[in-house]
Formats: C-alpha cells, sequence, structure tokens
C-alpha cells in the first residue's frame, strides 16, 4: 500500500498488513484533519517506510506523548510515529492505494463534534478502547 500528501511530495509505502484503522472524533484529530474525525490506519513500524520527501516534513509538538507531522509544502497530515508506539498511525486520507480494511470503531466519540451523527453500526468508544492500551 502506498501513499503521499497532497503534492505528492512526501510518499511512503506500507510493506505489511495494515493491522487496524478506526475513527477518532477526539477535538485533537479534528482540528488536525479539520474534519468531523480523523481516520487513521495502523501499521507495525518495521513495515512502514518513506520512499521520498522526508526533508520536506515538518512537525508540531501537541504534547508530551504525541507529535503531529506535516508536509512543508502543502499542509497535508502525515504519519505519526512516536518512540512508545510500535504502530505508524497513518492518516486514511493519504492512502493512495485500497487498504483492503475499513474503519472498526470510533474512538473518544464523548468528545465528538455536536454536529456530527455517527449512522453506522460500529463500536463506539469514549475513549481508547481497553484492548487498545496494551498495544
Amino acid at each position: 500500500v502506498k501513499g503521499s500528501c497532497l503534492c505528492g511530495q512526501v510518499a511512503f509505502i506500507v510493506g505489511g498488513p495494515i493491522s487496524g484503522m478506526g475513527n477518532c472524533h477526539c477535538s485533537e484529530c479534528r482540528k488536525a484533519y479539520g474534519s468531523a474525525f480523523g481516520t487513521v490506519a495502523f501499521v507495525k513500524k518495521t513495515d512502514f517506510q518513506y520512499i521520498k520527501g522526508e526533508h520536506l516534513i515538518s512537525s508540531y509538538k501537541q504534547s508530551e506523548r504525541i507529535t503531529r507531522y506535516f508536509c512543508k509544502v502543502c499542509g497535508s497530515p502525515l504519519p505519526l510515529k512516536e518512540n512508545w508506539d510500535s504502530r505508524v498511525g497513518i492518516p486514511g486520507g493519504i492512502l493512495d492505494d485500497d487498504p483492503k480494511i475499513t474503519p472498526s470503531q470510533h474512538i473518544f466519540v464523548g468528545d465528538k463534534a455536536p454536529w456530527w451523527k455517527i449512522t453506522d453500526d460500529k463500536p463506539q468508544h469514549d475513549a481508547w478502547p481497553i484492548d487498545d492500551e496494551k498495544q
């Protein structure tokens, strides 16, 4: 699976399976993605590799645990790689190929945009699901 930013100058490849995908409704993801929620796909760090444009990546230290990455040219959000996490969180909208997976859950729905209604039957969690905290 390949992915890239809006201008195409930053690109990456996923060399293994996407282990999960979810929709995050927290206010930070809503602001970072400029949308009602952020769709994030997860892959092992060992299965993720930038293939061009790493010199164009800029960052914003959102909190002690989270750094947001984006393209310096077009501003597209880019994958999150944190030291404490064995996975990479890839914004679903920057995947160029079909990941062969769809979001399986909604998280942080307690912080959901009041103007957005979740209309599917996927599980909804007010925070991180307990199982996910162990990964």
